[in-house]
């Protein structure tokens, strides 16, 4: 491949981060962006979802969330389906902890993607491998801010010490996307689209096409 140029893929992804399938499918995706990286350069954005946008943001077990929004055997069901996909991922998936608001974690994530997409990408990786696999709280600054502080976002901390610093651009894109069939949901060059954590091969057929 050498000497050719490589073509542009654009991908946003509109994502929760408390939503499993999201995790897996940036997983996925990431993949696709290794095996693709020699054929095309890639520019990420993610833009946020709130699954359950009135969950308080001190936060509530995630198991009796989870039992209560879809009954105790169901959730036991999504459960082991869940931890059998993080392990094919050589991910443990931990149902213990708190979930919460996310609003936090997305106006980090926004405020990340001013600095670098790169980063932003990268971010929010940490943020949902802690919260998925360590039973990190969604809510909690602090472990957001060791999120940003690993991948070196700078100013995260003065940046969400003004509750208002990126919240109307956040509720703005959260009323765009509110819409989106099913998350995640991606959008590669603004043509081809499609919602799930598909596996790579989708990923990779969806940046060829949209680059036809």
């Amino acid at each position: 491949m050498a000497g050719t140029k490589k073509k542009f893929v654009e991908i946003d992804i509109i994502a929760d981060t408390v939503c499993p399938w999201c995790f897996v499918g940036k997983r996925n995706l990431d993949k696709a962006l290794e095996e693709g990286n020699d054929r095309y350069e890639f520019e990420l954005r993610w833009h946020p979802f709130q699954i359950d946008p009135e969950i308080p943001k001190e936060g509530t077990y995630k198991k009796e969330f989870y039992d209560t929004k879809m009954g105790a055997d169901v959730a036991e069901v999504f459960e082991t389906r869940m931890a059998d996909i993080f392990s094919n991922h050589d991910m443990t998936y931990k149902i213990d902890g708190l979930t919460g608001n996310t609003i936090e974690s997305h106006r980090l994530i926004y405020f990340a993607g001013l600095q670098d997409r790169d980063k932003q990408h990268d971010l929010v990786d940490e943020i949902c491998l802690g919260y998925f696999t360590d039973g990190r709280f969604i809510g909690d600054r602090d472990y957001l801010l060791k999120c940003a502080e690993k991948i070196e976002i700078e100013g995260a901390a003065e940046f969400l010490d003004d509750p208002n610093n990126g919240l109307t651009e956040v509720k703005e894109e959260l009323k765009k996307y509110s819409e989106v069939k099913g998350i995640p949901y991606f959008v590669i060059n603004g043509k081809e689209e499609f919602a799930g954590a598909q596996p790579t091969e989708v990923f990779l057929a969806a940046f060829e096409a949209a680059t036809k």
